[in-house]
């Protein structure tokens, strides 16, 4: 089934498009990505998830076989591939992909040289954004022209922090690429939320990281916490969320938490 035989929620608002993003590595984006689509996607709204990391993890987390496709967001990037035609259907409700391959990883050189190199993500996104309700970039690990395409296609960011030492460093490093973005790219940038991940509650290290993000970010951090799973990290090895692999599982239900927190946040 296409992408376009499905609506969107009735109740919607106007598309948001959120960039996943945190230029540490291992820190929970594309568990986020695909857990938090499939999510939503269970409460009826329809989700693209673009996966803008040339380890592609996103794509085989949704179940898809990077081996069969005939195209991925590198040529939509790079050789005017219609995103229509890549655009992937999933197992999961309403949730579909652009998935990325090892290709991806020379766009960062190549886009070098391009014409507007900073808005070719937000270009290629023009023509579907009004059919769904929440679009997700699952950003690489770097600050490269990568993410600032992310950055520049995206109206707010959603920033996971893993719960252990030296959870902000870094932090400060990608909030300066939002401001320069924000200033000389793209005005309405915002911080959608910011996720804590691999929670451990029984530990005064998870409690006293989170304790230190909600007093840097107030508000803007969510009321959910991620809590460490062997599922969660299982899920993926079976191209499936953990909301649809285990959806009794305590990161299934962290998820499902997180979803209703971020509709009513969009």
């Amino acid at each position: 089934m296409g992408f376009k035989d499905t609506k969107r929620s009735k109740s919607a608002k106007a598309t948001r498009v959120i960039a996943i993003i945190n230029q540490k590595g291992g820190v929970g984006k594309s568990t986020t990505a695909v857990n938090l689509a499939a999510a939503l996607g269970e409460l009826n709204y329809k989700v693209l998830v673009v996966d803008f990391d040339p380890q592609g993890n996103t794509t085989s987390g949704l179940g898809i076989e990077k081996e069969q496709l005939d195209h991925c967001v590198y040529d939509s990037l790079l050789h005017d591939v219609p995103v229509e035609e890549i655009i992937q259907d999933t197992d999961c409700k309403k949730v579909y992909v652009v998935p990325a391959t090892i290709q991806l990883a020379g766009a960062e050189i190549e886009l070098v040289s391009t014409m507007a190199r900073e808005t070719r993500l937000k270009d290629l996104l023009e023509p579907v954004l009004d059919e769904f309700d929440f679009i997700f970039i699952d950003c690489p690990p770097s600050l490269g022209l990568l993410t600032i395409n992310a950055l520049t296609a995206a109206d707010s960011v959603l920033i996971p922090i893993q719960c252990e030492y030296y959870a902000l460093e870094g932090v400060t490093k990608l909030l300066e690429s939002m401001k320069m973005v924000k200033s000389r790219i793209n005005k309405s940038l915002d911080t959608f939320g910011v996720l804590l991940t691999m929670y451990d509650g029984r530990t005064s290290l998870s409690n006293q990281v989170v304790d230190e993000v909600k007093g840097y970010f107030g508000d803007k951090a969510f009321k959910t916490c991620i809590p460490r799973s062997v599922k969660v990290s299982e899920a993926p090895s079976f191209g499936m969320p953990v909301v649809t692999y285990a959806p009794q599982n305590k990161g299934a239900l962290a998820y499902k938490a997180l979803a209703k927190e971020v509709v009513k946040r969009a």
